[in-house]
């Protein structure tokens, strides 16, 4: 492996690793969230739209343009909006996060094509593509920012009431809220972050390609949930760590590009994965039933 090889590959792995914290969070509450990919599509797209055409208002004879900032800015409100609707969805009517995230998964991929007419949007200017492509003291900037989230998860469950509040929940829902957390509030605020995160990831992924495509973030949530049961987050609750979904994302990243230098087929690629996939949540399994 070559270093321009490398750093290509920690780029690619920076996006997994933004959207797998926030991943971490759901899944270490007993959750699962089938929809940041497309989440991560829907806000990529609303990104580079709002870059290259900005919003107008024929009616008003009204043209509003927009900053690198401001349309980043908006693309992960709008992550943090629809990550807030799973939670409500899940809370309110007590749907399963895998139905209500699945829900999601339609919706955003549907407005995604709604949004983009099923077509590129590309060239969004050299200052934008610096969040992707730039480097910064000899890193590339996305794995900064990777890092940077990484680190704020990190202190959510380490140092905050918050975070202890998210593996109580995980270890025991009904104890929980016995003890008097507030389990809506939270579970309400830890998809909201995990919408949050999978924008992020789609600012990484647009300014790399500097163009949004219309698909993007297809089976990012498959990824993602490895990266954090590889990294040995129990599907159960209540076990897990941020510094091991990082690992396991590192893992994900490598083996996706040993199978492209292997010359794998993009197909044997999913087969291989999904073996992984299965492998992990069996470990984890026969770990529960020793204890």
């Amino acid at each position: 492996m070559t270093s321009a090889n490398l750093w290509n590959v920690l780029r690619q792995i920076s996006v997994n690793v933004c959207i797998s914290v926030g991943m971490t969070l759901v899944v270490l509450m007993a959750g699962i969230d089938l929809s940041v990919g497309s989440v991560l599509g829907f806000t990529a797209a609303v990104c580079a739209g709002l870059l290259k055409n900005g919003l107008s208002f024929e009616s008003m004879d009204l043209f509003v343009g927009f900053s690198v900032l401001g349309a980043i800015l908006v693309s992960i409100l709008i992550g943090l909006a629809l990550g807030l609707f799973n939670g409500w969805v899940i809370t309110k009517f007590s749907i399963p996060p895998f139905v209500a995230t699945l829900a999601m998964l339609t919706i955003a991929r549907g407005l995604t094509m709604l949004y983009t007419e099923g077509i590129p949007i590309s060239n969004l200017g050299t200052e934008f593509e610096f969040i992707g492509s730039g480097w910064i003291l000899g890193i590339p900037a996305p794995v900064w920012i990777s890092i940077f989230m990484v680190l704020i998860v990190l202190f959510l469950t380490k140092k905050t009431t918050f975070g202890r509040y998210i593996y109580a929940i995980g270890g025991n829902e009904r104890a929980a809220f016995l003890s008097g957390i507030n389990i809506n509030k939270i579970k309400l605020t830890v998809y909201g972050i995990a919408g949050m995160m999978a924008a992020v990831g789609g600012v990484l992924v647009t300014s790399r390609l500097n163009s949004a495509q219309p698909n993007a973030g297809t089976s990012y949530e498959l990824d993602s949930i490895a990266a954090v049961v590889i990294g040995g987050t129990s599907l159960s609750g209540g076990i897990g760590t941020v510094a091991g979904t990082v690992i396991g994302a590192i893992i994900i990243g490598v083996l996706n590009n040993g199978l492209v230098l292997l010359d794998v087929s993009p197909f044997w690629q999913q087969v291989v994965k999904g073996f992984v996939i299965l492998l992990a949540v069996i470990i984890d399994k026969m770990n529960q039933k020793n204890k």
